[in-house]
C-alpha cells in the first residue's frame, strides 16, 4: 500500500493583498528586465491602437473618394437614393451612417439637385423651402474658392436662418467656424458662407464689387421690384472652372413682389421645366438657364404628421388660402387694379421737398387693422405715398399719439378719416374721431356719399393711368409702405359689384388711400389744374370747421 505523503508546497508566485512580502528577492538586473518588458508591452498596445485608427481613417478616406468618383461627371453633387444604391456596399454603409440631412422626396430634392444657373423654389408655406436654402450652398464647400451669400430682408429674419445653420454646418463640416462679427461661416477648405440682410437697394450696395459663386435670397417676393435681384446677379463670378455659379431664391405668393417674381420665373415655362432667357450684361447679351420648382405643404412630411398647420391654412380667406396652402400664383389675377405696375407705381424712398404739401389719410379699426398713410403733393399735382402706420388692437388715443409721433417735425396740411368714426359710442362719451382730436391729431371726415366707394375706385384708376405728356402715373408709392403694397395689387373685385372691391379682403390700406385721393380729385382739365396748383400753393387747405379740428 502506497504511503500517503503530505502535499508538496507550491512555489511562491506572488503575494496576496495584505500578506507580508516573501523572502524571495530579484537582482537589480532582473528588475530592470521586468520593467523593460512592461514598457515594451505598453508601447506595443499604443502602436496597435494607432495602427487601428490609421486604418480606419484610411478606409473612410477611400470610401469618400469612391463617393466622389461615383458622382464625378454628374451635374449635381447631391447624393440621391438611386446614387447610394449604385455604390459599393461598404460605401453605402458609410454614407448611411453619416447622413446629416436627408431632403424630402419631391420638390426639395429636385431643388437641391438642380443644375440651372437661376432657380426659384416657391409656392405654399411650410414646404421646406428655407431649410433647403440653407443646405444648397454646402454642395461645393470642400473647395477653397467657393464663396456664398445668403440674404434675408431684415435682421430678425436673418437671425433665424443663422440659428438653423449652427445646428447643421458644424456637423456637416467638422472644423467649420462661425464668425459672429462678420456673420460668416469659414470652412476647413477655405470656403465661406456669408449671411446678410438688405432692406432696399442702398443696403445691397455694400456687396458691390464682391464676387460670389452662390447667391441665395430667401423670401424673394418680399422685395417690391426686381432691382435688388438684378443687382446681385452681377456679383456671380467664379475663378475655379470646377465651381459653377448659382443664383437661388425661395418665396410665397401674396407678397409685395409676387407679380414680378411670377413674370420672371412662373409664367415662362411649365412648373419644373428648364427654360432659357436672354439678359443684358455689361459685356452684352447672355443666355442663362432658369427653372421654377413649385412647393406645397404636402411636400413636408414633418408638418403633415399633425393637421394643425393644415387646418390653420385652410381657414384663411379664399385668396390667401389659395396662395399659402395651394401655392397658387394666379390667385391675384382677378384683381381690382390690373394696371398697377411694380416698376411704374413703386418708388425708392427719397427726401420729400419741404415746399411740397403733405397730408395724411386713415381708415380706422381696432379688432381689424387701422391704417394711416402720409401723402405728398408735388408741383405737378402728383401724389406720393411716402409713409404708412399699420396697427391692430390699438386704442384711438394711443393711435393718435403714434400718428403725431411719426409726423413730428413735419407740417401736415390736413388729415382725412373714415367719417363713421364720428358716430357716438353709446349715450355718452366721445367718438373715435373726437378722442383723436383731443390728443391733438386733427381730421376731416371722408366722403361717405352713396357712390363714394365706386367714385374712389375710379379716381384711383385715373391716378394709376399713365399720363400721355409725362409718361408717368399721377400716383406713386414708396416701397417702405409694405402693407399697402402687399394688399393693393392682390385686392380682388366684388363678384356682385365689379365696380367695387371685395370688402371681405384686407382692404384697410386701400380704404385709407381711397379717402386720400378723393380729397384731391383730378381736375377734368389737367392744364387748368396744374396752373391752379402752381398759383395757389400757399392758399390751399385752409382750416374750415372747428368740429373737425380745422
Amino acid at each position: 500500500m502506497e504511503e500517503l505523503k503530505p502535499p508538496k508546497p507550491k512555489a511562491n508566485l506572488g503575494r496576496k493583498r495584505g500578506e507580508a512580502q516573501g523572502t524571495k528577492k530579484y537582482s537589480t538586473a532582473v528588475k530592470a528586465k521586468i520593467s523593460a518588458q512592461r514598457t515594451i508591452r505598453e508601447q506595443n498596445k499604443k502602436i496597435t491602437k494607432a495602427q487601428t485608427e490609421f486604418h480606419n481613417a484610411k478606409r473612410k478616406k477611400e470610401n469618400l473618394l469612391k463617393v466622389d468618383d461615383a458622382l464625378k461627371g454628374k451635374e449635381s453633387t447631391v447624393l440621391t437614393e438611386d446614387a447610394i444604391e449604385n455604390l459599393a456596399p461598404n460605401v453605402q454603409e458609410h454614407v448611411e451612417d453619416n447622413v446629416i440631412f436627408r431632403p424630402n422626396d419631391g420638390p426639395q430634392t429636385t431643388f437641391l439637385a438642380a443644375s440651372e444657373r437661376e432657380v426659384f423654389y416657391g409656392g405654399a408655406r411650410g414646404g421646406g423651402k428655407s431649410y433647403a436654402m440653407l443646405i444648397d450652398p454646402l454642395r461645393y464647400c470642400h473647395k477653397e474658392n467657393h464663396r456664398c451669400l445668403l440674404l434675408r430682408r431684415s435682421m430678425p429674419e436673418l437671425r433665424d436662418m443663422i440659428n438653423h445653420s449652427q445646428r447643421l454646418y458644424g456637423q456637416a463640416y467638422p472644423g467649420a467656424k462661425w464668425r459672429e462679427q462678420e456673420k460668416e461661416w469659414r470652412f476647413p477648405s477655405g470656403a465661406r458662407i456669408e449671411f446678410g440682410y438688405a432692406e432696399n437697394l442702398t443696403d445691397v450696395l455694400r456687396y458691390q464689387g464682391q464676387s460670389y459663386t452662390w447667391i441665395g435670397i430667401d423670401e424673394l417676393p418680399q422685395y417690391p421690384t426686381p432691382e435688388i435681384y438684378n443687382f446681385l446677379r452681377s456679383s456671380l463670378r467664379s475663378v475655379d472652372p470646377e465651381i459653377p455659379v448659382y443664383m437661388r431664391a425661395t418665396g410665397n405668393p401674396g407678397n409685395i413682389g409676387s407679380i414680378w417674381v411670377k413674370d420672371m420665373f412662373v409664367d415662362p415655362a411649365e412648373p419644373g421645366k428648364r427654360f432659357d432667357v436672354i439678359i443684358d450684361t455689361v459685356a452684352g447679351q447672355k443666355k442663362i438657364t432658369r427653372r421654377f420648382i413649385p412647393a406645397k405643404l404636402q411636400d413636408n412630411p414633418y408638418l403633415m404628421q399633425t393637421d394643425d398647420y393644415l387646418v390653420m391654412l385652410s381657414s384663411l380667406p379664399e385668396v390667401q388660402r389659395k396662395q399659402f396652402l395651394e401655392g397658387d400664383w394666379s390667385a391675384f389675377e382677378d384683381c381690382a387694379f390690373p394696371e398697377f405696375d411694380v416698376v411704374k407705381h413703386i418708388s425708392e424712398p427719397f427726401e420729400i421737398p419741404r415746399n411740397w404739401h403733405r397730408f395724411r389719410t386713415c381708415d380706422w379699426g381696432y379688432s381689424s387693422a387701422a391704417c394711416c398713410l402720409w401723402i405728398a403733393i408735388d408741383f405737378d399735382n402728383n401724389l406720393w405715398v411716402y409713409r404708412e402706420l399699420y396697427t391692430q388692437r390699438v386704442t384711438a388715443d394711443v393711435f393718435a399719439r403714434k400718428v403725431l409721433e411719426a409726423e413730428q417735425g413735419e407740417y401736415i396740411r390736413y388729415g382725412m378719416l373714415d367719417s363713421s368714426t364720428w358716430a357716438r359710442r353709446g349715450d355718452v362719451g366721445p367718438s373715435i374721431a373726437e378722442t383723436m382730436i383731443r390728443e391733438g391729431c386733427k381730421w376731416r371726415p371722408s366722403d361717405r356719399s352713396p357712390k363714394s366707394r365706386v367714385n374712389g375706385k375710379l379716381e384711383l384708376h385715373k391716378r394709376f393711368s399713365i399720363d400721355e405728356k409725362s409718361g408717368e402715373p399721377k400716383l406713386k408709392i414708396f416701397n417702405n409702405c409694405r402693407n399697402l403694397l402687399r394688399t393693393l395689387p392682390l385686392l380682388p373685385t366684388d363678384k356682385h359689384n365689379p365696380e367695387d372691391v371685395d370688402t371681405h379682403a384686407e382692404d384697410h390700406a386701400y380704404d385709407a388711400l381711397r379717402y386720400g385721393v378723393m380729397s384731391r380729385p383730378l381736375h377734368p382739365n389737367s392744364n387748368a389744374n396744374d396752373q391752379f396748383m402752381k398759383q395757389n400753393r400757399e392758399n390751399n387747405f385752409k382750416p374750415a370747421d372747428r368740429i373737425f379740428g380745422y
